[in-house]
């Protein structure tokens, strides 16, 4: 049982002897579970996931009925002494942490053949599933993704907290389509910026050469995660994967790995400056967050929650000029206390007429080629290489960056010349985006309409309820919502 009194682990430190040891076989989990020391009760509800030692499944809160996550770990995983440890050291570490890129702990308690930990409940789940739906992401959803990982890999940092197992799948998403950092079992804390861990710890996919090589490791494997992490979304596989264990690790080592051309180049760059082999050359969290990558193109302040099935409409084209400003800036807030609402892409009514959205198809994206990088040296790709390697100019790599919606604009503008010129001229066209993205205010539209031209006017009504009439003698009224 946990301890109580003077050396209660509430008060202090977790320690491994905090944890009595099950040797038996182990039990099934109830469908109601009660915390010893508080008497609460949480029904046990759908399960959500497993990992190495823990199942997870929904505890909602008899008496508030609020829903955490529940990782319930059995006793009998935990019989060896560092298999303790590191159950006391996540609970000590996670505990602690407080920000809204990290998932929430609410707590933990025991009785007698499990541990629970209870945390944020994240509905939108976790990228891992994003990725296996989705692939490859735009570039505007990788900067929305990696930025807010960042925040929370800063804030871990600066609280000398090397988390060691960044990947996709300790990567959570809110209701709100927030990231949210979990899974602390591989975390660890460093007195000083030259303190060395040599554990040999991590994922295959996402594990730093300086671990395999266990030379000493520190918050840089962090940052090579991530180089690995924005390799995987914007190409849709990690970048050292293979069929097998031994040659995954064999290429980590070589530091080998291709990038192919559908990759922006300033994406590219920023990869290759993550990834380099020798972790000293490596940016720090707060030098990537300051990377051109997330100036150099749009970088969306919300994502609607049917890009976890299918990409946004982005017109990327368009948007480009006008985003640099805004992430130029947002760059100055790393910790989003001081963050500003986000202002309207453009004014409605300094909007250009369609024909001025039309770009030329060398110009729908950034031209870049495909790139071979080896023990940090990179260059460019043959045809015959990126062939060799399935990252030449396949049919993915033909479809532009705004999914036709410059194309889908130009037949717009066709339609709509067809029209009187009086019509057209007085209805600004309204970005794609406007429309897509909910942090933007809504567009108005007309939902019903009256029309008495022959003696008065015109009378609608407009989709936030307001009304008004267009009377025959150019005169307007019009009537809000709320009355006035």
């Amino acid at each position: 049982m946990l301890k109580k009194g003077p050396t209660s682990v509430m008060a202090r430190h977790v320690k491994q002897e905090d944890f009595t040891s099950r040797s038996s076989a182990p039990k099934e989990i109830g469908l109601e579970v009660t915390d010893p020391k508080t008497r609460k009760k949480y029904i046990r509800g759908k399960f959500l996931g497993k990992g190495g030692f823990a199942k997870c499944y929904e505890l909602q809160d008899k008496e508030t009925n609020h829903v955490y996550a529940g990782k319930i770990v059995p006793k009998t995983m935990l019989t060896k002494p560092h298999q303790k440890e590191k159950m006391a050291m996540e609970i000590d570490i996670h505990r602690k942490l407080h920000h809204k890129h990290v998932v929430g702990f609410h707590c933990f308690f025991e009785d007698d053949d499990f541990i629970y930990i209870l945390l944020e409940i994240c509905r939108r789940r976790s990228l891992m599933e994003l990725h296996k739906r989705r692939k490859a992401l735009t570039e505007p959803e990788t900067r929305y993704y990696l930025k807010q990982i960042l925040i929370g890999c800063i804030y871990l940092h600066d609280a000398k907290i090397i988390h060691r197992d960044l990947k996709l799948g300790n990567l959570f998403l809110d209701n709100d389509m927030n990231i949210k950092i979990g899974d602390f079992g591989l975390a660890t804390t460093v007195q000083s910026d030259k303190e060395r861990k040599r554990t040999l710890c991590g994922t295959p996919n996402y594990i730093a050469p300086e671990v395999l090589s266990k030379k000493g490791h520190s918050f840089e494997v962090d940052v090579w995660s991530l180089g690995c992490i924005m390799y995987t979304l914007l190409v849709g596989k990690p970048p050292f994967e293979t069929s097998s264990l031994k040659e995954t690790y064999n290429r980590i080592k070589r530091n080998e790995y291709y990038i192919p051309s559908k990759v922006g180049s300033v994406a590219q760059k920023l990869i290759v400056k993550m990834l380099r082999p020798d972790p000293v050359t490596r940016p720090t969290m707060h030098e990537i967050y300051q990377d051109e990558f997330f100036r150099s193109g749009y970088l969306p302040t919300t994502l609607p929650p049917s890009s976890l099935s299918m990409a946004p409409r982005f017109n990327t084209s368009i948007l480009e000029p006008k985003a640099v400003g805004v992430a130029q800036k947002d760059a100055k807030v790393v910790d989003g206390k001081n963050a500003l609402q986000r202002r309207p892409l453009f004014e409605i009514n300094h909007l250009q007429p369609p024909a001025s959205l039309a770009v030329k198809p060398e110009e729908n994206r950034r031209r870049s080629h495909a790139m071979h990088v080896l023990n940090g040296e990179s260059r460019l790709m043959t045809c015959e290489e990126a062939k060799k390697h399935g990252l030449g100019e396949d049919e993915g790599d033909l479809i532009p960056t705004d999914f036709y919606l410059s194309d889908l604009c130009k037949q717009l503008t066709s339609c709509l010349a067809t029209k009187p010129a009086e019509v057209t001229s007085a209805r600004p066209i309204i970005n794609p985006d406007d429309a897509e993205d909910p942090a933007c205010n809504p567009i108005f539209w007309i939902s019903k309409w009256v029309d008495y031209s022959d003696k008065y006017g015109l009378g609608y009504q407009l989709c936030d309820g307001s009304v008004g009439v267009l009377f025959n003698d150019s005169s307007r009224l019009i009537l809000k919502e709320d009355g006035e």
